[in-house]
């Protein structure tokens, strides 16, 4: 059976397409992000990803099924405790996350904790809540501009939340690093261990003109074990990251890492990495899909931003070879039409091309995300690491 040399793993952040089995437990019951996004278009042109299968998925206003889609396509439900960033990714590559990471919504950070994160960094705290990161920059912001206060924050996701005004004489890009690195080094204690520290750098000079910037910077555990990403790189294969990859496994199994400062420049980055020779991987999240438009309740834009992705996708497939797989997937959902501003509990899609050999199928529902590190391990004739969970679909979509 004749395999890939190379592999294209897109993540859209936060692309549901549909309630999980256990939504309820999450109060999620009705979501489905792709839907929804559908229904508050006027017009929703995804020419690309319909021909790959997406509305053979989920039905969609004004996107048709297609009779004979270009690949396989399929839906994965996540076996992990949670609906985060961290078990997603981490679940795709072969790990199961049974113990939920520990959030800080009703109550905020414990006192102890901001305590020793003022002492340690020099900054007093404001803030400590659970909140919206644009409304908290409009209530604290200025604030902090004048006080060299920090802000920290969190959300439904376990992270605690760092903003900092980029400018020196405010706070600094730098400070904010440094605050950030003393925070996680904090959360290490199992009482307070959140799953990413953030840093939010922000600029402009008033309530209402303030905008979080592309210099984000996440601060992870570690993967709880060896994920396929690391037994690719054991075995000398390349392992290269684009967007907030690098940060959500901690550097770990990565060979090379670009940042993107938006999901039109991570397509762009994609791209240009198709134009190298490599033999491996190269794994993408697109972020602004989750925190541009799912965080911030907005379905139009979420669904412009699939559009800008479709253009892009379109220009990528042209240029892959026979011998390269494109695999397109998610990480959870955030239906934007939905209450609150959490991630929902959502099965993702799983979308399979290749310009060379490969089934034309839908595929039964997988039971976890990790069928795709699976799959891509049994391409490379890669063992997977001991405890990771997930089994291949290679044989069902590239035929003898």
């Amino acid at each position: 059976m004749k395999r890939y040399r190379r592999i294209f793993l897109i993540v859209i952040d936060s692309l549901g397409i549909g309630e999980m089995e256990d939504a309820k437990e999450f109060g999620d019951e009705g979501a489905n992000t792709l839907l929804h996004i559908s229904e508050a278009m006027d017009e929703f042109h995804i020419p690309n990803l319909q021909k790959l299968g997406l509305a053979n998925l989920c039905s969609l206003k004004g996107v048709e099924p297609m009779k004979q889609p270009l690949g396989c396509y399929t839906k994965m439900r996540e076996k992990s405790a949670g609906k985060d960033t961290m078990t997603g990714h981490w679940e795709l590559m072969g790990i199961c996350t049974k113990t939920p990471f520990l959030t800080f919504t009703e109550t905020g950070f414990p006192k102890e904790l901001i305590d020793t994160l003022e002492k340690e960094t020099g900054h007093k705290v404001i803030g400590n809540k659970d909140a919206s990161g644009t409304a908290i920059l409009d209530e604290l912001g200025e604030r902090s501009m004048e006080t060299g206060e920090m802000i920290v924050y969190t959300s439904a996701d376990s992270v605690l939340q760092i903003c900092g005004h980029e400018d020196e004489k405010y706070f600094g890009l730098e400070e904010l690093y440094r605050c950030c690195k003393i925070a996680r080094k904090l959360t290490l204690k199992p009482e307070w261990m959140v799953g990413r520290v953030i840093a939010r750098p922000y600029i402009g000079e008033t309530k209402g003109h303030f905008k979080r910037t592309s210099n984000r910077h996440d601060y992870a555990l570690k993967p709880s074990g060896k994920t396929v990403l690391n037994a690719l790189c054991d075995q000398g294969y390349s392992v290269l990251s684009i967007g907030k990859i690098n940060d959500i496994f901690s550097g770990e199994g990565i060979t090379k890492a670009l940042h993107s400062n938006s999901s039109v420049h991570g397509m762009e980055q994609t791209i240009e990495t198709a134009r190298e020779d490599f033999t491996g991987l190269c794994f993408v999240n697109l972020v602004d899909f989750d925190s541009l438009w799912g965080h911030r309740r907005d379905p139009v834009g979420y669904g412009h931003e699939l559009e800008r992705f479709d253009e892009k996708l379109g220009i990528l497939m042209d240029m892959l070879r026979e011998d390269d797989l494109l695999m397109i997937t998610a990480d959870h959902g955030n239906d934007p039409a939905f209450h609150g501003t959490d991630h929902t509990c959502e099965k993702v899609p799983l979308l399979l091309w290749s310009p060379g050999t490969i089934r034309k199928a839908g595929l039964e529902e997988q039971d976890t995300f990790a069928v795709a590190g699976a799959t891509i391990a049994d391409n490379f004739y890669v063992s997977m690491p001991e405890n990771t969970i997930g089994t291949s679909i290679l044989s069902e979509i590239l035929p003898e």
